[in-house]
């Protein structure tokens, strides 16, 4: 089996690979040991600058760079991002569409014993309504690695969340796997019903189709690394053809991705939704895999979801 990396390790590894444009700087907020931009900070420790627990400030010094021509890119916990430095996101960065690429570290549940008050489970949703903002919320390593390398293409600000833990490297094995901001990737087909998941629960919903084709069930899995702007065809598309779909995410069940893909379905296409991921609470402190257990992001969830959806056609 391939070594499991988490998306943070992944983005610190990317960062640095793409750190020899010299338009790239890197700001932080005193977290480049968890956050990873310690790697680029390694490499290029002219274009890296820490300015400490500061964040509302970290995002304001990016915009100034993102001004001057600088592809900026800042870094904290999620919570610290897209709760704390929320104001300026909004109008120092989206506002005048600058280009700063907002990092979320640590997103989810999966901080684990740190706890509700860092277990952010609202950034996908605060971010996803910010005008001018691309949201991203890759599911593994490589799936990173070219979700930073389109953020550096991209004009304009993107928001991405990151994880703590390690995790199977998935997105290599299909041969056809491509990225691209806004285009939702199609990992396995199916006829019954359609999961849509991001972030760690592709892997997990990957899983599922596996424990439904047991029971005689086709589900096709849509790993949705975009949630703004979101593949409206691909969705539709979706739902015509197999009538029933399921979303995963390790966030808040309002206004994440189960939300956006309600909203398309409600305006193109109706057909059966059924969400799984937090249950609109806080999380609270425990090992990862326990809580999300605890909270219902499981495999045995989403294929019980799977089959709920499909019994309301």
């Amino acid at each position: 089996m391939a070594e499991k990396i988490s998306t943070r390790v992944a983005y610190g590894n990317a960062l640095k690979e793409l750190g020899a444009n010299p338009n790239i700087v890197a700001v932080e907020a005193d977290l480049s040991s968890c956050t990873m931009s310690c790697t680029f900070q390694e490499a290029y420790p002219q274009r890296h600058f820490n300015v400490g627990i500061a964040e509302a400030n970290m995002i304001d010094i990016a915009a100034g760079f993102a001004a001057t021509g600088k592809i900026a890119f800042c870094h904290s916990f999620a919570m610290f991002t897209a709760g704390r430095g929320y104001d300026q996101i909004r109008n120092s960065v989206a506002y005048p569409r600058l280009n700063v690429k907002i990092i979320g570290s640590h997103a989810g549940l999966t901080v684990g014993e740190d706890g509700a008050t860092h277990q952010c489970i609202e950034d996908l949703s605060l971010m996803r309504t910010v005008p001018n903002m691309v949201v991203l919320a890759p599911c593994d390593a490589n799936e990173t690695r070219e979700a930073v390398r389109a953020m550096v293409d991209y004009q304009g600000p993107v928001y991405m969340r990151t994880g703590r833990t390690a995790l199977e490297n998935v997105t290599p094995g299909f041969a056809e796997y491509r990225f691209e901001i806004g285009k939702g990737v199609t990992l396995k087909d199916g006829r019954d019903v359609t999961i849509i998941a991001c972030g760690l629960m592709v892997q997990e919903s990957l899983k599922a189709a596996e424990l439904l084709a047991a029971k005689g069930i086709s589900a096709r899995v849509i790993d949705m690394h975009t949630i703004k702007p979101i593949d409206e065809a691909l969705i539709v598309k979706a739902a015509r053809e197999t009538g029933a779909i399921v979303t995963a995410e390790e966030h808040n069940v309002i206004g994440g991705l189960g939300s956006a893909v309600a909203e398309v379905l409600t305006s193109q296409c109706l057909a059966p939704l059924e969400r799984v991921g937090v249950e609109d609470c806080f999380g609270r402190s425990g090992e990862a895999c326990a809580l999300l257990k605890h909270y219902g992001l499981t495999v045995e969830n989403v294929a019980e979801r799977a089959r709920k959806a499909i019994a309301r056609k």
